[in-house]
């Protein structure tokens, strides 16, 4: 359900993109585009819990303490489940690139595309990479820190990464970021083992959710209206404080929702918990594809055009995140089918 659930939230990311507007436009706007622009704000403040249910929970997978491979075994699994469909999916972009976009072929290109990433979502699977490389360290960790020692790293975490940036946002004086190393996303993937054992009522979960989700909108829309220096999506970068919270209220309420096979008739499982499984299977696939398949149906390329300027982006939105959803997870099945590509493409 994690899966689905945050593959769903990158999809709308992708779908909603992104509407950068001054205070005074925003000023000048009519009713129905302000009502529009809220609308956009909204979805992109639930997506951006996409990436950190992700995060948290490989490092729920990743992380346990009985875990117990040998370097050499470790990292060959990683290069099959995911440096295999990096090189595939970036040479597919880079078709991409050099045969719809037009952008002139060269070597330094492709290299770059390589070392950068071959498209705008790859960055994510750099940084998968980067905490695959520290994963042996942070196994070894966990295996012998109590909930304590482990709570204090997270706590350093937050505060380094998002508290003070927050917190030198309101004043002229700032504090030396020099104090706090613990940096990047390798909180989250903690935090994706501490909180496997957290206890919580998902009423409560869902409530917190929700008002980290409205804070996070909100804290969007005064830095939209004040037209903050700082940018106005400063509340919906992945390591804001709402955004944190938000997520790890909405990683509790989804570890309390069982999974479909233990449900009351497993051998009779629902059209519903068949999509959720089959979602949460390919979304490595769907992650890679989806962008292409966004652009494909924005720009008109498969004979009809989904996009902003022809419908009313409240409902333009979801509509572009469902059919952009199911197009790349038929995507991915299909390519699954061939012979020797199903270890490449997922």
């Amino acid at each position: 359900m994690i899966r689905t659930v945050a593959i769903i939230a990158v999809v709308l990311v992708h779908a909603a993109g992104r509407w950068p507007i001054t205070s005074q436009e925003l000023s000048q706007l009519n009713t129905v585009g302000v009502v529009s622009w809220t609308a956009v704000l909204i979805y992109q403040c639930f997506a951006t819990l996409g990436v950190p249910l992700f995060l948290m929970l490989t490092g729920l997978l990743l992380l346990q303490p009985e875990k117990n491979e040998g370097l050499r075994v470790f990292f060959k699994k990683r290069f099959i489940r995911l440096g295999l469909p990096l090189i595939f999916w970036s040479i597919i972009y880079f078709i991409w690139d050099f045969t719809v976009l037009k952008i002139p072929f060269s070597a330094s290109t492709i290299l770059q595309g390589m070392l950068n990433g071959a498209y705008t979502q790859f960055w994510y699977v750099h940084v998968l990479f980067g905490l695959y490389l520290l994963t042996p360290l942070l196994r070894v960790i966990i295996a012998h820190a109590n909930q304590t020692v482990i709570k204090y790293f997270v706590v350093l975490w937050f505060i380094s990464v998002s508290l003070l940036p927050f917190l030198n946002t309101l004043t002229v004086f700032q504090l030396s970021k020099n104090i706090f190393t613990t940096t990047g996303y390798v909180g989250y993937f903690i935090l994706g083992v501490y909180l496997s054992s957290v206890q919580i009522r998902r009423r409560t979960a869902l409530t917190f959710m929700f008002l980290g989700t409205t804070l996070t909108a909100l804290g969007t829309y005064i830095l939209a209206v004040s037209n903050a220096s700082g940018g106005m999506y400063f509340f919906q970068e992945y390591l804001s404080p709402t955004v944190i919270f938000a997520s790890v209220m909405a990683f509790l309420l989804l570890l309390t929702i069982k999974p479909p096979s233990s449900c009351q008739q497993p051998n009779r499982p629902s059209i519903f918990s068949k999509l959720v499984k089959v979602i949460s299977q390919n979304t490595l696939g769907i992650y890679f594809v989806h962008v292409i398949v966004i652009e494909t149906i924005q720009w008109g390329l498969l004979g009809f055009t989904l996009n902003s300027e022809i419908l009313n982006p409240i409902i333009e939105v979801p509509l572009l995140m469902f059919v952009t959803l199911f197009i790349s997870l038929g995507i991915v099945l299909l390519l699954k089918k061939i012979p020797k590509l199903k270890n490449v493409i997922t």
